[in-house]
């Protein structure tokens, strides 16, 4: 009786090289043009999501709110008075819908600002760490202008490519170690999803795996090795 047929094996100890990287990162970019008044992360500092990393000076958007709700109320209280005078037919439909008309203008010029406002304010995407600061304290910046990056401090990417004769054998899910260079540790890992072409120049197909678990020393930009256990057909 013919033995079962084993599927191909990865060659024993074959080190391949991965790149550590993060989950999320992110250029946080202005979306206003003005003066950045304070400046509350560091390089390297720890954030946390929704946290206000830094401030523009919005004094002027301020004032202009101010001048919003005051013509909104007399725009409102306005509309409300021919309103009544229309009931004892005082004044025309016209005029009515006329007010009603410049009270909502009135409205909408508010939010406007209050949206400007909010872009005071760069708050942080995701919780994480402060990887480079592109602005200073009372610097001046323009639109789409670079102000700080950001990297998530969750779980960690590890990305690397294998032989395309690999993918008879390997499939996500599949278990790897890996041994960093910067730590001198090795870690846990296992492959999350895998690029669908393969490399037609070097034979070989690009993946990504995850480093099981949040091991404190581990940083993005850390590189080493990556050895998958010698497999067989279950």
């Amino acid at each position: 009786m013919a033995a079962p047929a084993t599927a191909p094996k990865a060659p024993e100890g074959k080190a391949i090289r991965v790149l550590v990287v993060a989950n999320q990162e992110s250029v946080l970019a202005a979306q206003m043009t003005g003066r950045i008044e304070q400046i509350d992360a560091a390089l390297g500092s720890t954030i946390r999501a929704g946290q206000v990393l830094l401030r523009f000076n919005c004094e002027a958007q301020q004032a202009q709110l101010k001048m919003a709700n005051a013509e909104y109320y007399g725009a409102q209280r306005t509309f409300e008075s021919k309103a009544k005078l229309q009931a004892m037919q005082s004044v025309s439909e016209l005029e009515v819908q006329q007010a009603a008309a410049a009270a909502q203008r009135a409205k909408a010029q508010i939010e406007l600002i209050q949206v400007q406002i909010k872009q005071c304010s760069v708050r942080a995407p995701f919780s994480g760490r402060v990887t480079k600061l592109h602005a200073k304290r009372y610097e001046s910046v323009n639109v789409s202008q670079a102000l700080l990056e950001v990297v998530d401090n969750g779980k960690l990417k590890v990305k690397l490519n294998v032989p395309s004769n690999w993918l008879v054998w390997l499939k996500p899910g599949a278990a790897f170690s890996i041994n960093i260079d910067e730590t001198g540790q090795s870690y846990a890992g296992r492959v999350v999803r895998m690029n669908g072409r393969v490399d037609t120049v070097s034979q070989s197909i690009e993946i990504e795996g995850e480093v099981v678990g949040k091991p404190v020393q581990l940083l993005p930009g850390m590189s080493g090795v990556a050895r998958f256990a010698q497999a067989t057909k279950p």
